[in-house]
């Protein structure tokens, strides 16, 4: 579970990013997700975008993600979802404590 601090922190460095992926029409699924996986633990650090033809709402995608990824959500803003997870082989932000 994250901090308040380690979440400011996260954000500050999630601010310069651009979405990696594209939540659609299609919703959630587990390929999604486990191309989500791999990506977080390249990278720790990602936005996910929501689409405005989403059945979903954003609260729910970024929960469904969060979960299925083992991720920790760090932001919903707008249509645009954080998402961090430390890596095991790759590690690159250093989270203060």
């Amino acid at each position: 579970m994250l901090t308040g601090k380690q979440k400011r922190f996260l954000r500050a460095k999630a601010h310069h990013l651009n979405p990696i992926f594209q939540v659609g029409k299609g919703g959630v699924n587990e390929n999604m997700i486990d191309q989500i996986s791999d990506v977080l633990e390249a990278r720790e650090l990602i936005k996910v975008s929501i689409l405005q033809n989403c059945d979903e709402d954003r609260d729910t995608v970024a929960e469904k993600l969060s979960k299925g990824a083992r991720a920790e959500l760090v932001q919903v803003i707008g249509n645009t979802i954080v998402l961090y997870k430390e890596s095991r082989e790759n590690k690159q932000i250093e989270l203060p404590r």
